[in-house]
C-alpha cells in the first residue's frame, strides 16, 4: 500500500501563486511516475505535471512556463509550484504515483480555486 497526503490547496486570486505538496509513504525513488493531475467540474481528469523514470518531466501545454514540478527524495515529497494562476486552473488536484512493485495510487485530492 502507498499512502499519498496532499496539501497546499486553497483560494487564490488570478495571477497569484500556490504550492502543492504530496508526501508519499514509500520512497519516491522507487516510482516509475509521480506527479499531479487535475479534474475540473464536468471535465475529465487531466495530467498537469509529472516526473517519469527519474528526472524526466512532462507538463500539460496549458501550464508550461507557469507551473514547476520538483521533489525532495529525502522527504519522499513532490511539489507543484503554481504561478500566474488563472480561473481555468480551478480544479481538484490529485497526486499520482506508479510504484515499481506496488502499482498505481491516487491521493484524495486538494481543491484549488482561482477567483477574484
Amino acid at each position: 500500500q502507498v499512502q499519498l497526503v496532499e496539501s497546499g490547496g486553497g483560494l487564490v486570486q488570478p495571477g497569484g501563486s500556490l504550492r502543492l505538496s504530496c508526501a508519499a509513504s514509500v520512497s519516491i525513488s522507487d516510482t516509475y511516475v509521480m506527479g499531479w493531475h487535475r479534474q475540473a467540474p464536468g471535465k475529465r481528469r487531466e495530467l498537469v505535471a509529472t516526473f517519469a523514470f527519474g528526472d524526466t518531466t512532462n507538463y500539460a501545454d496549458s501550464v508550461k512556463g507557469r507551473f514547476t514540478i520538483s521533489r525532495d527524495n529525502a522527504k519522499n515529497t513532490v511539489y507543484l509550484q503554481m504561478n500566474t494562476l488563472k480561473p481555468e486552473d480551478t480544479a481538484v488536484y490529485y497526486c499520482n504515483v506508479i510504484h515499481r512493485t506496488l502499482g498505481q495510487y491516487w491521493g484524495p485530492g486538494t481543491q484549488v480555486t482561482v477567483s477574484s
